[in-house]
Order: C-alpha cells, then sequence, then structure tokens
C-alpha cells in the first residue's frame, strides 16, 4: 500500500474517532461550552471525512489505491 493511501485511511479512522469522541462529550457533557467544543470536534470530523473521501475517490480513479 502507498504512504499516501495508508495516510487517508489512517484520517478515516481519525474521524471515526473524532465522531464517537462527540457523540459520547455531548452525552456526557455538564455545561453549553463543552457543547460547543464537541460540535466544533464533529464539525470538524464530517468536513475531514469529507475530504478524504474525495482523495480517496481521486486515488482509486488513478489506479493507486489498494485495499488491504
Amino acid at each position: 500500500m502507498r504512504s499516501c493511501d495508508f495516510n487517508i485511511k489512517e484520517t478515516l479512522d481519525l474521524v471515526k474517532s473524532m465522531l464517537k469522541l462527540a457523540d459520547k462529550g455531548d452525552i456526557e457533557r455538564e455545561d453549553t461550552g463543552c457543547g460547543i467544543m464537541y460540535g466544533v470536534l464533529r464539525d470538524s470530523a464530517y468536513k475531514l471525512k469529507k475530504l478524504a473521501e474525495e482523495e480517496r475517490e481521486k486515488h482509486i480513479a488513478k489506479g493507486w489505491w489498494e485495499e488491504d
């Protein structure tokens, strides 16, 4: 696997962790400041996910992408 493809996969894994933490944080938060923080985390995760998926599609189109 090309290192650039591995990094895209790692980014998508990071996004999953970010979304999981945002959900957990929202459930357990005790004030609005934390709610804002977890909202920003969730929003950032979705933006990163979109970018990483677009890059993955570009790599697939170039024939670079290899599945494990």
